[in-house]
């Protein structure tokens, strides 16, 4: 019966909420500080966020910005390894011995069709199989190169014609055809090679080159024959660089009439030692790397070249002229190590000129044998200014110099100072020098005194 009606359900003023005073806190500095810092903290993440947003569309620039930072950091890696170690970065050897290439000559020879061998062929019945024409000479002519039937038709009649011989030769030299010029190196060097000791070539050649025709195919490979440095060998941008890949056959060509010298003197001495000089100095160029081999049976047969009276008045001034143009680095080595030591002669020639560079490099303080090894022994290696590069070229230039020449065994007091630069080298540079090229000096002369005592 107490309870309302359902009317009353419906007054506003009877369901009113019942107002709850609540009680008054004091905020204090502490809440202020509070809600300032949570304030900021918001503010901070919204800028985030924005960041992250605008970062989605800058993806290239954060990609270079993350590379420029980890390159940063390999670089400043690289250098505290390179503090700790103390090594140098080691140089490498190779000069630019070839300029600007000029444009390889077209070779016009139009008396080629009138030659004897393609006159007696059209004049036999064989020819009307082939109708052989002179617009088609020189197209027959390359397909009996090529397959080797000129060869074969030379041996035959023992005869080379100048216009058959100055062809094949140009060919040679400057044709941009690897068949062509392959076949016409094999044609020569098959008739240059020495086949018995007679004193005369069995074939014979109504036109041979002159050393003035290679001279100039190797200007025109852009050689520089007044080369003396690296820094004055500067190629520009223009034009092709040289040297073309005819200069395979030129190398070819070149030892083949070395190899004639009893049969056909080709060249004079003077020209012989330019030859030598230039094969030394293809042999310092990165470029030929892979031609190595071929230069070393090059300079084998240009040393060989001479009589034994010209040898010994040639070999002492190839040395002084390669000296003067070698650099004061790792090429000046390479200029050495590039003749080989199976000869005497090689042997000759490498002590030659590591004396001649010895002498230039102390810049007229030495003006003999002792007087070098002296020098040498002068040097503190314990001196921290002490150049230790060079003094690695000193003692490779030093080992080549007496090593390659027997003569010296005549001299015990040459080998007594030897002995002292090498204990020198070896006993005062420590284990845990870290100068550049400390442990290499210390390796080398180690490794030579412990040769040369064991002998």
């Amino acid at each position: 019966m107490d309870a309302p009606l359902d009317f009353e359900f419906e007054d506003p003023l009877l369901n009113s909420p019942v107002i709850v005073k609540k009680s008054k806190k004091v905020i204090g500095l502490d809440d202020l500080l509070t809600d300032h810092y949570q304030e900021k903290s918001k503010v901070i993440e919204r800028e985030s966020k924005r960041a992250k947003a605008k970062k989605k569309y800058d993806s290239d620039e954060d990609d270079f910005d993350k590379e420029a930072l980890l390159s940063k950091q390999i670089n400043e890696c690289h250098n505290q390894m390179q503090e700790l170690s103390g090594e140098a970065e080691i140089a490498t050897w190779g000069v630019h011995v070839f300029g600007n290439q000029k444009r390889l000559p077209v070779l016009t020879l139009p008396e080629l069709g009138s030659c004897s061998l393609l006159q007696s062929f059209m004049s036999s019945e064989l020819n009307s199989l082939v109708e052989l024409t002179t617009e088609k000479v020189e197209t027959f002519l390359e397909g009996l190169l090529v397959n080797g039937w000129l060869s074969k038709l030379v041996n035959t009649r023992s005869y080379i014609e100048k216009s058959i011989a100055k062809w094949t030769f140009y060919l040679m030299l400057y044709s941009s055809k690897e068949e062509l010029r392959a076949s016409a190196c094999d044609f020569w060097c098959n008739i240059l090679s020495p086949r018995d000791k007679t004193e005369k070539l069995p074939i014979r050649i109504e036109w041979f080159p002159s050393y003035c025709e290679l001279r100039s195919a190797l200007k025109t490979y852009g050689f520089l024959f007044n080369y003396l440095s690296r820094t004055e060998s500067i190629i520009t941008n223009s034009g092709v660089r040289g040297p073309p890949k005819n200069i395979r056959a030129w190398i070819k060509f070149v030892a083949a009439c070395c190899c004639v010298r009893s049969k056909r003197p080709v060249f004079s001495a003077s020209e012989a030692e330019e030859l030598v000089e230039v094969a030394v100095f293809l042999s310092s160029d990165r470029q030929l790397e892979g031609l190595l081999v071929l230069l070393d049976e090059f300079v084998q047969s240009v040393i060989s070249y001479f009589t034994d009276e010209e040898w010994n008045i040639s070999c002492e001034k190839i040395a002084r002229s390669i000296s003067c143009r070698s650099p004061r680095d790792l090429n000046c080595l390479q200029t050495v190590e590039c003749i080989s030591g199976v000869s005497t002669r090689g042997n000759h020639l490498r002590s030659a000129i590591s004396y001649q560079i010895l002498l230039n490099c102390f810049d007229n303080k030495a003006s003999n044998e002792e007087e070098i090894l002296s020098f040498l022994i002068s040097i503190n290696v314990k001196d921290r200014s002490c150049d230790l590069f060079q003094m690695y070229i000193y003692l490779v230039l030093t080992e080549n110099w007496l090593l390659s020449n027997p003569m010296f065994e005549l001299k015990p007091v040459i080998y007594e100072m030897w002995g002292v630069y090498l204990r020198n080298c070896s006993c005062q540079i420590t284990s845990t020098d870290m100068r550049p090229y400390a442990s290499k000096v210390r390796t080398k002369a180690s490794y030579i005194l412990f040769g040369t005592t064991n002998k």
